[in-house]
């Protein structure tokens, strides 16, 4: 391994202690630990697409459409082909010394495919409706950093799962616009 890489990689461990040691509560670690479960996301997200779809109108039914396939890639690529690919194993799995308050999950962690889908639905909903922006950030991050606080993630693994998700959301708008130049019906403004 370069040494530059082993520099990198050593900073990420220490980032990951800091995070995970420091900052903590028994408050924030029932926070997160409520943040980081997909499951309590699934009724809030369940009430956000069933009114896109029924008083969202063609823009509400089509950002629907793309986060499915948004969230679909992001996973898809990041569990896949990613982690496998890369074979970077979760802080849980190589380190002790550490919080480790949620289930470590597989072996690989690189990236973090929560920072990759909500990342990807984030900027979807950023595209379509850009005075959310704000809320969408503070909740990617939310999502991300929690992943770190419960100790299943290092932040490497967070920032490039974002970075995926974005790519993956943002391309997707990209793709949209062209074919809504090819599709009216794809047009909703």
């Amino acid at each position: 391994m370069s040494g530059l890489l082993q520099t990198l990689l050593s900073l990420d461990e220490q980032l990951f202690l800091f995070f995970n040691l420091n900052f903590t509560s028994d408050l924030m670690d029932h926070v997160m630990m409520w943040i980081t479960t997909k499951k309590n996301w699934y009724i809030p997200g369940g009430i956000v697409a069933a009114y896109l779809v029924i008083k969202g109108g063609r823009k509400g039914r089509i950002l629907v459409g793309m986060v499915v396939l948004g969230i679909i890639l992001a996973d898809q690529i990041s569990s896949s082909i990613l982690k496998p690919g890369v074979g970077r194993h979760r802080p849980c799995k190589v380190m002790e010394g550490f919080r480790l308050l949620a289930h470590c999950g597989s072996m690989n962690g690189f990236p973090s495919s929560h920072a990759s889908n909500i990342a990807a639905i984030g900027s979807l909903f950023i595209g379509f409706y850009r005075n959310w922006t704000i809320f969408w950030v503070v909740l990617i991050f939310l999502i991300g950093f929690s992943r770190i606080y419960v100790g299943v993630h290092f932040p490497l693994d967070v920032v490039c799962g974002w970075l995926l998700g974005v790519l993956i959301g943002f391309g997707l708008i990209k793709l949209l616009k062209v074919l809504q130049k090819k599709y009216p019906i794809l047009q909703f403004d």
